[in-house]
């Protein structure tokens, strides 16, 4: 993202905007990669069965609550977007582990 300036330097809406545009570039990337994860979870877990797992979605839940917290972004809704991820991850690979 060097082609944008950090938050408290803009001064006018086009700054913000390629800044917003820059990031959304970033979080493309990152969930590319993430998603890669679930192409590999697909390909290791053994039995469908073991695509959903309740326990490891609270503990990533729990882990981005706190990383929110500590960042000093509002907690609860990015508890709410990660729920969503989870979930599209899930889906996601659930997809995957039944094409292979």
């Amino acid at each position: 993202m060097q082609d944008t300036i950090d938050p408290e330097a803009c001064t006018t809406m086009a700054e913000v905007r390629a800044g917003v545009d820059a990031v959304d570039r970033a979080l493309v990337a990152l969930l590319t990669r993430r998603f890669g994860y679930m192409d590999a979870a697909a390909r290791i877990k053994p039995e469908r069965g073991h695509v959903r797992d309740e326990a490891r979605k609270a503990q990533v839940i729990a882990n981005v609550r706190a990383h929110a917290r500590a960042a000093g972004i509002p907690e609860e809704p990015i508890a709410a977007l990660w729920d969503q991820l989870v979930e599209a991850s899930i889906a996601y690979e659930f997809v995957r582990f039944d094409a292979r």
